[in-house]
């Protein structure tokens, strides 16, 4: 009775955890830090719950995009105004603020375009899936690159965004049959022809801002 009544208790346990698991995540705005931390240390178990969340653009970008994103900007902006640039110096705090602003603007608006590019070329690889599931896909993956965009605060440490750039590929690898349905033997295909797409139309969309005065 003893060893009994002892696996009932922990069989409880271990369902009262898989629900508080189940609730905390069906409520996007106090899961950030667990969502980080999941898909950074555990990205094999995080999509499967990643595809089967049901969610809004919206939720998507102000729950986890736009404050990751930030980070980034943020750092960006200390580095200039009051660390500095070789041979440069310490820009203006308007200089530095607009730089800030133009590459937070550009990281929002690049997951989007990333997002539309993947929906468009899905059918090619055999796969489906709308644009919230691309822009998921991107969002998530970038996980780690936009961590790192604290390493923008020193030109010293931006070298090692090169390791979370190579981790966001992994993740983006692993996450693609989840989100867009992508047969095994076509996620490498799809995942070499969308990265270069995604980087054409970034590099465009770049050359337009910065006709238009709005480069950094």
């Amino acid at each position: 009775m003893g060893r009994a009544d002892g696996a009932d208790r922990a069989g409880r346990i271990g369902q009262d955890r898989e629900y508080d698991t189940n609730e905390r995540r069906n409520d996007m705005s106090a899961t950030l830090q667990q969502r980080a931390t999941a898909i950074l240390t555990n990205p094999r178990g995080e999509w499967p719950i990643i595809a089967r969340e049901t969610d809004t653009m919206q939720r998507l970008y102000t729950g986890y995009i736009v404050p990751l994103v930030a980070i980034g900007a943020i750092a960006s902006f200390l580095r200039l105004a009051f660390i500095g640039l070789p041979l440069v110096g310490r820009l203006g705090l308007g200089t530095s603020l607009v730089n800030a602003v133009v590459g937070f603007a550009f990281g929002l608006a690049s997951v989007i375009l990333a997002a539309v590019v993947i929906e468009w070329l899905a059918p090619r690889f055999k796969s489906s899936g709308d644009t919230l599931a691309a822009a998921k896909l991107v969002a998530y993956a970038s996980t780690p690159v936009w961590l790192a965009g604290i390493f923008n605060i020193s030109l010293a440490l931006m070298p090692l965004m090169l390791v979370a750039a190579l981790y966001a590929v992994y993740l983006y690898y692993v996450g693609l049959p989840h989100l867009m349905q992508t047969p095994a033997d076509q996620v490498i295909p799809f995942m070499v022809v969308s990265a270069i797409a995604v980087i054409v139309v970034s590099v465009c969309f770049s050359f337009v801002a910065a006709m238009l005065g709005f480069g950094r």
